[in-house]
């Protein structure tokens, strides 16, 4: 049997070598990928939270002024839904200017963890607001319409916030236990007007606590 060629002890190179410039393209692709899930979101509005701060403190006004349960609700249930509508805007306005700022998608990573992790706590309360709500009393006094609504409100919004805020900027989750906190001390202590404390959690410290992202964390 004839012995296999000397080759002077240098290997063969393998028939089919690695793409080495696919295999760089992958490695950059999952880095860019970790990068991006480990980033924090810095798209919360703040110029939205002044606006939609602006609209509560007119509400709290405008609700304590009601004469029935449902004109009373009517006024919050319309005013959830203008800062929806503003704070919706606002945010996918500075998400659009991120994006066109250098490349990477709208929704980014941290955005739909924020998203994901700020929405579950808010259809609860809306669900609670219409199982604790009695449709038969809209007639009746304002007072009758508020009952634990307000601290309800406060106290589930900041747990929206405080949940999405781990994925964002520090500033959001602790205005997520500022409005925990608020909505704690309404269910808890009688005698806190409602109104008071929509007005002071929905407009004062979104409009506080808008100002300080705005300035610094772009808008």
């Amino acid at each position: 049997m004839p012995a296999p060629p000397d080759t002077g002890g240098v290997t063969a190179p393998l028939r089919q070598p690695p793409a080495l410039h696919d295999r760089a393209l992958q490695d950059l692709s999952f880095i860019r990928r970790t990068m991006e899930g480990a980033a924090s979101f810095t798209d919360v509005p703040g110029w939205g939270l002044v606006a939609t701060g602006g609209t509560a403190v007119g509400a709290a006004f405008l609700a304590a002024g009601q004469a029935t349960a449902g004109g009373w609700l009517g006024v919050w249930m319309l005013e959830a839904l203008l800062a929806a509508t503003i704070g919706g805007a606002a945010m996918w306005r500075k998400m659009r200017r991120r994006a066109s700022a250098g490349p990477g998608p709208v929704f980014t990573v941290p955005a739909r963890k924020f998203l994901l992790g700020f929405w579950p706590a808010i259809l609860a309360g809306a669900v609670l607001t219409f199982a604790l709500t009695d449709l038969t009393a809209l007639a009746g006094p304002a007072s009758a319409a508020a009952g634990i609504l307000p601290g309800l409100w406060l106290l589930l919004y900041g747990v929206g916030v405080l949940t999405a805020g781990a994925f964002s900027v520090r500033t959001v989750p602790l205005m997520g236990m500022a409005f925990m906190a608020l909505g704690a001390l309404t269910l808890l202590v009688d005698g806190i007007p409602g109104d008071l404390a929509l007005g002071v959690g929905f407009g004062g410290l979104e409009i506080a606590f808008g100002v300080v992202i705005a300035r610094r964390h772009g808008g």
